[in-house]
């Protein structure tokens, strides 16, 4: 039985490959060429792959499970393939290694710490090496909009895993995720009566002025105490000038730290009602990821992770984001922890960046813990 290797050149050139194959959500074939290679690799090293198709739109998702531990309660890695900068991004954003930051569009959000699991567990299946649990690795295609087609199958296996292993990006200085906020869509659409801005405006009901008028609302509800933000990021109405405006809509985000807090702020959004005759309000949405909580369960896995640093040679804290991922589909499930990727900087923007040194311990972590949990 040998030892699983860590040399960050070679972590480094993984990264690389995944990298300058670009996979925006929207680009599906393009995911699933990636997709392709991940599961040609899994399969080489000896690990059991299975491919489910793409949905409406999207690409597919891949699982990976260790030949080991099948009828063993498992440890579910979970990341995602699919970034947020356009095909071609590659050429604005080339990948380069300076000093130690290596850039990259997605690197940090996330290939880097999709890699370092996949490098992992392939280490442990050459090394010949078996864990208290199984080992699953779920990557799906979707996640930057939201997991429209993968959430049930993230629940799916959240729900029989004893641990869940968040591979998105460490955050400030190195630091996991061990809670984050719920995230609610909202759409607002309101319906006033039209008329000549000139000559008959006072047969008008402008959509417009009750769009206004709900948006001072809306983002009243923002409470920084309790951890509550209310944003309109985006709106848009009317037809011409010389119109009153006869519709209007909004786009409406939640950040919510509870589930009471969220079912509170839910209800709130949708009892908006009109301000005069002649105008409907109608809002639609909900929930679209739910708070992710540190609760007992979760906070002692991370108490087991930080030693686990601490013998690797760095000292592990944790945060709580305002951010959504994966991680808050299955915090109620199994006790999960994020941000185990790799660390850096600039996720979705043109600087995109992780910090080269960070590479080899996450990925050690990332291994303990699966040799660990059980």
């Amino acid at each position: 039985m040998g030892e699983p290797r860590f040399e960050t050149d070679g972590i480094l050139a993984g990264i690389r490959r995944w990298v300058e194959r670009e996979t925006p959500t929207d680009a599906p074939q393009a995911v699933d060429a990636l997709m392709d290679l991940v599961a040609a690799d899994y399969a080489a090293a000896g690990l059991l792959v299975e491919r489910v198709p793409g949905l409406d739109g999207f690409g597919g998702h891949l699982i990976a499970r260790s030949p080991w531990g099948r009828d063993a309660p498992q440890v579910l890695l979970l990341s995602h393939l699919d970034t947020v900068h356009p095909i071609g991004f590659i050429e604005r954003l080339p990948f380069k290694v300076e000093g130690d930051v290596a850039y990259g569009p997605g690197i940090y959000d996330m290939k880097a710490g999709a890699y370092i699991a996949f490098h992992a567990l392939c280490e442990l299946a050459r090394a010949g090496r078996t864990t208290p649990c199984g080992i699953t690795h779920l990557i799906v295609s979707d996640e930057e909009v939201g997991s429209p087609t993968s959430r049930a199958l993230i629940e799916a296996e959240g729900a029989r895993a004893k641990a869940v292993l968040v591979t998105e990006p460490a955050r400030e200085g190195g630091r996991i995720v061990t809670a984050r906020k719920g995230v609610g869509r909202f759409e607002l659409k309101i319906t006033g009566q039209p008329a000549h801005s000139g000559a008959r405006h006072q047969d008008g009901r402008s959509a417009l002025k009750e769009l206004a008028r709900q948006i001072l609302i809306l983002e009243g509800m923002t409470d920084y105490d309790r951890g509550i933000t209310v944003n309109v990021g985006v709106a848009h109405g009317g037809t011409r000038e010389n119109v009153v405006a006869e519709e209007a809509w909004a786009g409406i985000d939640l950040r919510v730290p509870s589930p009471p807090v969220a079912d509170e702020m839910v209800a709130r959004i949708l009892a908006l009602t009109p301000h005069e005759d002649g105008v409907t309000v109608t809002v639609t949405g909900g929930m679209n990821r739910p708070p992710y909580v540190k609760d007992e369960r979760i906070t002692a896995l991370f108490e087991h992770a930080k030693g686990l640093a601490a013998e690797i040679g760095f000292e592990l804290k944790d945060l709580m984001t305002g951010g959504g991922s994966d991680g808050n589909f299955t915090a109620a499930l199994a006790p999960t922890l994020d941000g185990l990727g790799v660390d850096g900087k600039g996720g979705h923007t043109h600087y995109e960046q992780i910090y080269v040194s960070s590479i080899v311990p996450r990925a050690r972590l990332l291994c303990r813990l699966m040799e660990t949990v059980g």
